[in-house]
């Protein structure tokens, strides 16, 4: 045994086992948030064992200070792993139980506990920190836990989309869905932040991002023909059960003299025409296709 580890002491409060505890508890809230992810075919044969084996292990294995080490290092690449493949990443955990239980719930075999939660990290860009309790109710025959108190705490941010759905998950005490969602949230903002700047690079005498590359909404505008331009609204929507989805939609700046002009309303009918082509062409496709009529206009 190395002397330099004493393990003769309570095994509770040996420090590589409390830090193997903690790790543990973080794969756990990772294991849970990704069950609903996609995962590409090529990794699912290594992620169904790897998820077996993120179950707390059997304290015999914790009998020495190199299985210890050995049970930290493993859950360490284990953490590394589902970080990566959810985005979501840790920083600090923190846990406290009480124990609830009274003496006349003791004398029915019932044990009340509750335990406390506090932790925080970053899904890519956007960070968070939660803060909520889980009671435990257990006698005999049955097992219970619920959420009863659910808080997160995000700092302001460019991500207004958010506050609305924070709103909800607190409400809802869904600890797993705000995980979900985030993620995919993050996704989406990450994809429509490099849609734009492609378009920004590719066209960038039509193209005007007001916001920069993480804008919101992109104008197109008519060099020739000032006071013309087609506004693509790109918003982030979740809706009640956490699902993630983009919503464009496309907004006309047209002077009013050219509107008094327009018998056949096609300045009325173009939001209609760009949710036909988003069907047909998709995203990156249909604002192209706008893009390029301004364009050949230009020429």
């Amino acid at each position: 045994m190395d002397p330099a580890v004493d393990l003769s002491t309570d095994p509770a409060t040996h420090p590589l086992r409390a830090e193997a505890r903690a790790l543990q508890a973080e794969i756990a809230a990772l294991r849970r948030a990704c069950d609903d992810l996609p995962v590409p075919w090529k990794e699912a044969s290594r992620l169904q064992p790897l998820l077996r084996n993120t179950q707390p292990s059997d304290s015999a294995q914790w009998d020495s200070a190199e299985g210890l080490r050995a049970q930290v290092g493993r859950l360490e690449s284990e953490l590394s792993f589902l970080s990566a493949l959810t985005g979501i990443s840790i920083g600090s955990y923190w846990r406290q139980t009480e124990d609830l239980t009274s003496t006349e719930m003791a004398e029915k075999g019932i044990k009340k506990v509750v335990q406390k939660y506090r932790l925080s990290g970053n899904c890519h860009v956007v960070t968070f920190q939660l803060e909520f309790q889980v009671l435990e109710i257990q006698d005999k025959e049955n097992s219970s836990s619920v959420v009863t108190d659910f808080n997160i705490i995000m700092e302001p941010t460019e991500f207004s989309e958010l506050s609305e759905f924070v709103s909800r998950a607190e409400e809802k005490r869904d600890i797993f869905m705000f995980f979900r969602s985030l993620h995919y949230f993050v996704k989406w903002y990450e994809f429509r932040k490099r849609t734009f700047k492609h378009f920004k690079e590719k066209y960038p005498h039509t193209v005007r991002l007001p916001e920069g590359t993480g804008s919101r909404y992109m104008s197109i505008c008519s060099t020739r023909r000032p006071g013309f331009a087609l506004i693509v609204v790109w918003r982030i929507q979740i809706d009640e059960e956490g699902k993630v989805s983009p919503k464009l939609d496309l907004l006309t700046q047209v002077p009013q003299q050219a509107l008094e002009l327009d018998k056949n309303n096609v300045t009325e009918m173009a939001p209609l025409s760009f949710r036909s082509l988003l069907s047909v062409l998709g995203i990156e496709g249909a604002v192209e296709s706008l893009i390029q009529l301004f364009c050949a206009e230009n020429k």
